[in-house]
């Protein structure tokens, strides 16, 4: 068994006082860290980030004309090179293997819709490494989280999700996530 720890979007807009912050954010990036020192035990461990373009709506994904619905159009958040889209402080990424980048020009709230530094996808270099089992961590439950671990089990992967290293947008949605992710095959710990 390959196993690999996914880290979804960890950042300073997505954490308290961010342009779309989550509440507990910038405690799931101090656990994540500690887990990382401590008991966690991967071969891999991959991080990504909202990359988003600045020139344009990113696919609609800003809102420019109108206000933003919070579900598929969003305040302006994790531009490509600003502080909002570095890696929150508390979160830190000495263990990680690969980052990776997603979100330039388009919608995206899986990993595996991004690409690494190198321009490969993740699904390529997950497998090429031998991955078999993934675990599942980050910011937000609702989307990105559960947007990656659903992506992880379609790709044929074993997929457990770390529910003391996530937060999420609210309540309702992210028990909704979890429950949906669940049904679709993902071990909840």
């Amino acid at each position: 068994m390959v196993t690999a720890l996914l880290i979804a979007d960890v950042q300073n807009d997505f954490t308290e006082g961010g342009a779309l912050g989550v509440t507990g954010g910038a405690a799931v990036a101090r656990r994540v860290t500690e887990y990382l020192a401590g008991e966690a035990d991967y071969d891999f461990v991959v991080a990504s980030r909202d990359w988003h373009d600045s020139d344009n709506d990113n696919g609609g994904h800003f809102a420019t004309a109108e206000a933003p619905d919070f579900e598929n159009t969003w305040p302006v958040h994790c531009v490509a090179g600003t502080e909002g889209a570095q890696y929150h402080p508390d979160f830190v990424a000495d263990a990680v293997d690969i980052h990776v980048r997603k979100g330039q020009g388009i919608p995206a709230y899986s990993m595996f819709e991004g690409s690494t530094d190198d321009g490969s996808a993740l699904v390529n270099v997950l497998r090429a490494w031998g991955v078999t089992d993934v675990d599942v961590a980050g910011i937000a439950t609702d989307y990105c989280v559960r947007a990656s671990a659903l992506d992880a089990v379609a790709a044929g992967f074993r997929v457990r999700l770390l529910t003391d290293l996530i937060a999420g947008i609210s309540p309702e949605t992210s028990a909704a996530a979890i429950d949906e992710m669940a049904d679709f095959g993902v071990t909840v710990v």
